[in-house]
């Protein structure tokens, strides 16, 4: 199976990784099927654990390779990382100001972006798709970057990342469909919206792989750029999420350790 894996394209190999993200996304949702609520404390947890995951492999994944390739150049390398993380931060805090949603916690009628009359569930939804873009350009720009030649990325890495931001999206699906049942939905509906959350991760992961083999020199602001998107996501929502209400709010912060601890030690074993 992996001998076949690796001898596809790596624009095909980004899309089977991302569609292998968005699966578990759509695992995450299916809890709806079981529990009509989610202990809060066992949510925070979650949360927490998937906030470790991205710090760890925005590091690892991708600002060390950014790093790297950036020496490589003749340009000042920690300007070149510092831009593209800053600009992948910009990015998610524009989208975030203009796209309507509203975060899981949030109460009715509290919604972020510009104002809208579309209904909550909508609004959720699009709250877990603007912040899933990231991670499918992550795990895209990380196959890219094979394709490209840089020294120290490798296959294994690349489907370490994808495994990692795999993890961390099961609760993501959760936190999506289990509040919309609660407020009404039937299950089917609020399964298939939790799901829906994930679907942008494909084509965010090809357009990434596509653009830093088309644009090589683009590479290290690319992986940076996740970075900083994947960073501003954590502690813009995960982290204050993941402390939001129950009586244990610490748990989230046991799920950060945990969660930096799995993905540094799929990094470094596999990649």
């Amino acid at each position: 199976m992996y001998s076949w894996f690796i001898g596809l394209s790596h624009i095909y190999q980004a899309l089977l990784a991302t569609l292998f993200t968005w699966l578990v996304t759509a695992l995450g949702a299916a809890l709806v099927f079981f529990f009509k609520t989610i202990n809060k404390t066992a949510l925070n947890f979650m949360l927490g654990i998937a906030s470790g995951i991205m710090i760890a492999a925005s590091f690892w994944s991708l600002l060390a390779p950014a790093i790297d390739m950036a020496s490589e150049s003749s340009g000042v390398p920690w300007l070149v990382v510092a831009i593209g993380f800053l600009a992948g931060g910009a990015f998610l805090y524009i989208a975030d100001k203009i796209l309507p949603h509203v975060h899981p916690s949030g109460h009715h009628g509290d919604h972020e972006g510009i104002k809208t009359s579309w209904q909550r569930s909508t609004l959720l939804v699009l709250s877990i798709t603007l912040h899933n873009i990231p991670e499918g350009l992550a795990v895209g720009v990380a196959f890219g970057a094979v394709a490209s030649g840089l020294p120290n990325a490798s296959i294994a890495g690349a489907i370490a990342l994808a495994i990692g931001i795999g993890i961390q999206n099961f609760p993501e699906g959760a936190a999506v469909s289990v509040p919309l049942r609660r407020e009404g939905l039937s299950r089917t509906k609020s399964f298939l919206y939790g799901q829906f959350s994930g679907m942008v991760e494909p084509i965010a992961g090809v357009l990434g792989a596509w653009a830093v083999m088309s644009m090589r020199q683009l590479l290290p602001y690319a992986l940076a750029f996740a970075a900083g998107a994947m960073i501003y996501v954590v502690a813009e929502e995960l982290i204050p999420e993941g402390k939001t209400g129950g009586k244990y709010s610490d748990i989230a912060t046991v799920g950060v350790m945990l969660g930096f601890a799995i993905m540094m030690m799929l990094d470094v074993a596999l990649g």
